[in-house]
């Protein structure tokens, strides 16, 4: 039976007062959402910055290619240390970052490691320099299809440590879920920092992001995104006040890695923020766990983190009994931009912890030694 032109109009209408009460209510979340960033985020002050003068986009001088997936979602893809490595560490990065998120971390395992580790870091489908994919595949599903295609292209053999930050965690829970067969036998270590195995609408901002004006900027983003584009100073003005936030819990926070992390939120495109809001919110990836349960994890997370809240990592940590449960005193949501040298110490144990016949910490411990004595 065809439709009448009444019928039709009527959807079309349904539609764009569905965009139109969006757009309009963005404003009205915003306020909400500038009262729970006064409540939970105090001034910043001014302080000696001892990252002056930072080059936080030195990772875009290594080893680059492209992986494209099954879906022909191009990801960009950098790589540190030899190919014949004996152990790969894969890097997914969070919500609105891109792979310069791990520079610390980076420049650390580089230094410890030598010859010994090869890093693989690559930019989410929608982030950094990566391809846009369709509207349907911004999903925590497909971002574990996503590190399986890294995981394959990269690094198809030898010992792999995957870490993720966020929804970079969320990817690795997924990715477990999905590919259990990988664990304990190519993949020999995990860590989570600053994540959770179900949706972002169980912590205290769940109110605000699952609010119908944010659905509705969603919906236009697929059904309307020239009138999103012109409208995207509103989304931002409820994301990016929840985002940057939640990212710093010390108000001594070095102001140029302040500007760094705002800077990759600030370059996320509206759609790759609105379309994936929605997967992490909804998101649960808890049959992650008994995979994970086998292999030496790390769980990690600030403790004035308010998007992934410390509980959550002490749930994921009761069922996961290989696992080295981090809370990090005083830190946010990117704990590892924050506070790296904790993180850094953690993921060095965790590499120690995973690596067979313990080849990387004997070379550690001989690096150390060389070090003491010179």
């Amino acid at each position: 039976m065809g439709h009448t032109a009444e019928t039709v109009r009527g959807r079309r209408g349904r539609k764009n007062a569905h965009w139109l009460a969006g757009i309009a209510g963005l404003g009205a979340v915003g306020t909400v959402a500038g009262l729970s960033v006064a409540r939970s985020v105090t001034r910043r002050v001014t302080i000696e910055d001892p990252y002056i003068g930072e080059d936080f986009e030195l990772i875009d001088a290594d080893r680059g290619g492209v992986v494209t997936t099954p879906d022909g979602v191009d990801l960009a893809v950098r790589e540190v240390g030899p190919a014949d490595a004996p152990t790969t560490v894969i890097f997914a990065h969070g919500f609105c970052l891109r792979m310069s998120a791990w520079h610390f971390q980076r420049q650390r395992l580089a230094d410890d490691f030598g010859d010994q580790v090869r890093m693989v870091f690559y930019d989410q489908r929608g982030h950094g320099q990566s391809g846009d994919g369709p509207s349907e595949s911004y999903t925590v599903t497909q971002l574990g299809k996503d590190l399986e295609t890294v995981l394959a292209v990269m690094a198809p053999r030898g010992s792999v440590v995957l870490v993720g930050h966020s929804m970079g965690g969320m990817t690795v829970l997924s990715h477990a879920r999905q590919f259990p067969q990988r664990y304990g036998t190519h993949v020999v270590g995990a860590a989570l920092i600053s994540s959770a195995a179900e949706g972002l609408s169980r912590s205290p901002l769940g109110e605000i992001l699952q609010n119908p004006a944010l659905e509705a900027a969603r919906f236009a983003a697929r059904y309307a995104p020239k009138l999103v584009h012109r409208g995207r100073g509103a989304v931002r003005s409820v994301l990016g006040p929840i985002l940057q936030a939640a990212s710093y819990g010390d108000q001594h926070v070095s102001p140029t890695v302040v500007a760094f992390s705002e800077e990759m939120i600030h370059d996320t495109s509206v759609r790759t923020m609105v379309e994936f809001l929605h997967a992490l919110e909804v998101h649960d990836e808890s049959a992650a766990l008994p995979v994970l349960a086998a292999i030496p994890t790390l769980v990690a997370c600030g403790d004035e983190d308010v998007l992934t809240l410390p509980d959550r990592s002490e749930a994921m940590v009761a069922q996961l009994p290989k696992a080295e449960l981090l809370i990090v005193g005083g830190a946010g949501h990117l704990v590892q931009l924050e506070q790296p040298d904790i993180i850094d110490d953690a993921l060095v144990r965790l590499v120690e912890r995973a690596t067979p016949n313990k080849l990387v910490a004997l070379t550690r411990r001989l690096r150390d030694r060389t070090r003491s004595r010179g």
